[in-house]
Parts: structure tokens; C-alpha cells; sequence
């Protein structure tokens, strides 16, 4: 189970992150247009040092997880200026194995997600050899959704669940009535708020 890096797309390229990365990427989860259904929906401050220590665990963080998983979350090139643009990868969590992506504001609107999370799925699919994608989509991001239908995801028709993201103890959890707002089926609470969870079964065996 490894991978050949970098990741090549027409006009982007993944690639594991390096702590050198760590200004860049900062700028990114420092806009709070970004990170508005990115995790808790707060943004990083860029001239704070505590939270550029974040920034730089965060890195740390998915470099662990590439080294204990053979996948991580990667680094998001644009191609044609090799500026880091944002992030895309995968993420072991309570719901399986999990797409996820974000980008940088000024990369919205051109393709370039769709075509960062294509390289991910192909690798999952093929070199990584996992069987099954789980992703998730703020209600009130109906962009993330359409991304994610654009790469053969299908909406979820397990029973609704109340969850927070694993590694978020503090998250805020709604009480049972938040049932009543976690429509359609397949729709969990992260965070305290509703996202849609899609999943993306891969080839049969010995199909690949």
C-alpha cells in the first residue's frame, strides 16, 4: 500500500505536506471565508503566534498520519505557478475512511477542487486499495455536495446519527431534539451542525 508522489493532475499536483509549508498553508485557514464549513468553522489568525503553532501541529499532524496510514491529507499545488493553493487528502475517522479538501479563495470556482479530489480518489481506488470513500457536506454548502456528486459520491441512506469528528472531544454536541434538523437520512451532526454523508464504493475485486 504505497504511493508514487507527486499526484499529477492537468493543473494540479498533490503532494505530503512539509514543515516548510507552514506559512502558506496558514494563509489559507487564516481566511475565515475558507474555513467557514471547514471543521468548527473558525478561522486561524496569520499574526498570532499561538495559532501558527496550530497551523504547524496541524502539518505535524498529517505527516503522522501518512507515515501510520500510507494517506494523509496532501498538499495542493497549483501546477502552472507551484504556489500551494490548499489541502486534499484522506482521513482515517469514525465514519471510514474520509475524503476532504479545501481551498484557497481565490482557486474557488475553477475546477481545481473537483481535480484535487479526482487525484485522491484514484489513489484510493487504485494504488491505496481501499474499497470504500465516506465524505461530508455542510447543509449550507451546497458547492461541497455538488463536488462530490461530480466524482460518483451518492448520498448516504444510513439512519441519521448525533457525532462529532474524532479527535474533537470539545466539539458542541446538540441534544436529541437536533434529530428534528438532521434531514435527510444519512445526515450527521459535526460540530453542532448538519452535514449530508455521501459514500463512494470502489471497483470489485480484481477489477482495478
Amino acid at each position: 500500500m504505497s504511493l508514487d508522489f507527486p499526484l499529477l493532475g492537468e493543473r494540479v499536483l498533490l503532494r505530503p505536506f512539509a514543515p516548510g509549508d507552514a506559512p502558506a498553508a496558514h494563509g489559507i485557514y487564516g481566511d475565515p471565508e475558507v474555513m467557514r464549513y471547514v471543521g468548527a468553522g473558525e478561522a486561524a489568525t496569520p499574526d498570532t503566534p499561538d495559532t501558527t503553532d496550530t497551523t504547524e501541529q496541524m502539518i505535524a499532524d498529517y505527516r503522522r498520519h501518512q507515515r501510520e496510514h500510507g494517506f494523509a491529507f496532501w498538499a495542493v499545488i497549483e501546477r502552472s505557478t507551484g504556489r500551494l493553493i490548499g489541502d486534499a487528502g484522506l482521513e482515517v475517522t469514525r465514519f471510514g475512511t474520509e475524503l476532504g479538501y479545501t481551498l484557497a479563495r481565490d482557486a474557488w470556482g475553477r475546477g481545481l477542487a473537483t481535480e484535487a479530489a479526482a487525484l485522491c480518489v484514484e489513489a484510493a481506488f487504485g494504488p491505496l486499495g481501499l474499497s470504500r470513500l465516506v465524505a461530508l457536506a455542510d447543509v449550507e454548502n451546497p458547492a461541497s455536495s455538488r463536488v462530490l456528486e461530480k466524482l460518483g459520491f451518492r448520498p448516504d441512506a444510513a439512519p441519521d446519527e448525533i457525532a462529532t469528528d474524532v479527535g474533537s472531544p470539545d466539539a458542541d454536541v446538540p441534544d436529541a431534539d437536533a434529530r428534528s434538523w438532521a434531514s435527510p437520512p444519512g445526515t450527521v451532526i459535526v460540530y453542532g451542525r448538519p452535514h449530508r454523508r455521501f459514500v463512494r464504493d470502489g471497483p470489485a475485486p480484481g477489477r482495478r
